[in-house]
């Protein structure tokens, strides 16, 4: 019932969730001076980009585990309707070039050895670092520790890929191939629904070959405010994200690329040099500015927060600062393997894979199946470190 959808949080919960009221308050007025209108935007879709990821449990690494392992499709299913929705905005606009007389672009990048290479060392990094992108940040907002070590080594990683980028940038590639391009808007993008919906039959079928039923990806009622959420609603909520980016930005949702200006700071800060780095050539602007006038950076930071303000809703907000040796150490391999890969193979499940294919690239897709690759890899690798 539409009552029970939206009941009130308990008290001591709504009142924990208002001491993040403060950080917002900070982040917004200081993006708000730094970058402008279309900053606090972004930190605010952040905000509820973080609340869906973490009400509806969105993750890409446990999701694609428990296909790995047992054949359970719900999580790739949402992903596949997810992806569907988004492409279909984003196919006209960025054919068109415009939206509402503003000019619009998606991540068409090139496929070669680095972006390979990066796919498939992400892929293994989640697994041992127990998130994405996303996964990681909305994980932190949600009190997980542990999380935290693996975000400081994935901007170290993505520091380490970033300095030395004059090697693998001139790695061989082909030229990027984009869908919409190639064939048009329309006939694009009836031909990746037709593929997204031929891997949505395709793995729950697999599935029922296995338990006899698929796991429904909806649910009867919602608790849009403490959650839980279905995963349609959290993939149909993700799909409004990435368009309300484009919309805003002008590109699609990225997140790892923060990672590489901040550590890019920090290395600075100690007597490095980064603008002198092949990565920065052309973007110096942007590794001078302050973080906050950075639209990724802002949104990064809203996700944390409004994963935040949704777990102490969900009265799920109790950080353990207790982590195995094992566990800490699969973190560390894991965020370094993560920060690595995200800047070779153009970014992570968000940047690559999700924005990827909704803007009509191949490597979107090429992205896909060595991360994918990865993440078997990863998934077999996880009980050395006792994480099963």
């Amino acid at each position: 019932m539409a009552s029970s959808a939206f009941a009130l949080p308990a008290g001591r919960h709504a009142r924990q969730a208002l001491l993040v009221a403060l950080p917002l308050a900070l982040l917004f007025t200081l993006s708000a001076v730094q970058g402008g209108g279309i900053v606090v935007a972004m930190g605010a879709i952040g905000v509820f980009a973080g609340l869906a990821l973490y009400h509806a449990s969105f993750g890409f690494t446990a999701a694609w585990r428990r296909f790995i392992l047992q054949r359970h499709s719900a999580g790739l299913r949402a992903q596949l309707v997810m992806l569907a929705v988004t492409c279909l905005v984003f196919f006209p606009l960025i054919g068109a070039g415009t939206a509402f007389g503003r000019p619009v672009g998606g991540f068409v990048f090139p496929i070669g050895l680095a972006l390979v290479t990066g796919a498939f060392l992400f892929g293994i990094g989640m697994q041992l670092g127990g998130g994405c992108g996303s996964g990681t940040l909305f994980t932190i907002g949600g009190g997980s520790t542990r999380m935290v070590i693996t975000l400081a080594f994935f901007i170290l990683g993505s520091t380490l890929a970033t300095a030395s980028s004059g090697s693998w940038m001139a790695w061989p590639a082909l030229p990027p191939v984009s869908v919409i391009g190639t064939f048009g808007s329309l006939p694009g993008l009836a031909l990746v629904l037709a593929v997204l919906a031929g891997l949505f039959l395709l793995v729950r079928r697999v599935e029922m070959a296995h338990h006899g039923v698929a796991a429904p990806i909806t649910a009867p009622t919602t608790q849009w405010l403490t959650g839980p959420w279905s995963l349609v609603a959290g993939a149909l909520a993700l799909a409004l994200v990435n368009v309300l980016v484009l919309l805003t930005w002008g590109w699609p949702w990225g997140i790892t690329s923060a990672f590489a200006l901040w550590g890019s700071k920090l290395a600075g800060l100690i007597g490095f040099a980064p603008a002198s780095w092949p990565y920065w050539q052309g973007q110096e602007a942007a590794l001078a500015a302050s973080i906050f006038s950075d639209p990724v950076s802002v949104m990064d930071f809203g996700l944390i927060l409004g994963a935040m303000v949704a777990a102490m809703l969900a009265g799920k907000f109790r950080p353990v600062l207790a982590i195995p040796p094992r566990s800490l150490a699969a973190a560390v391999i894991g965020g370094l393997l993560l920060g690595i890969g995200a800047r070779l193979g153009t970014g992570c499940n968000i940047g690559a894979f999700f924005s990827g294919i909704a803007s009509g690239s191949l490597h979107g897709w090429v992205w896909l199946a060595f991360a994918f690759a990865g993440n078997v890899a990863g998934t077999y690798l996880r009980p050395i470190f006792r994480l099963d």
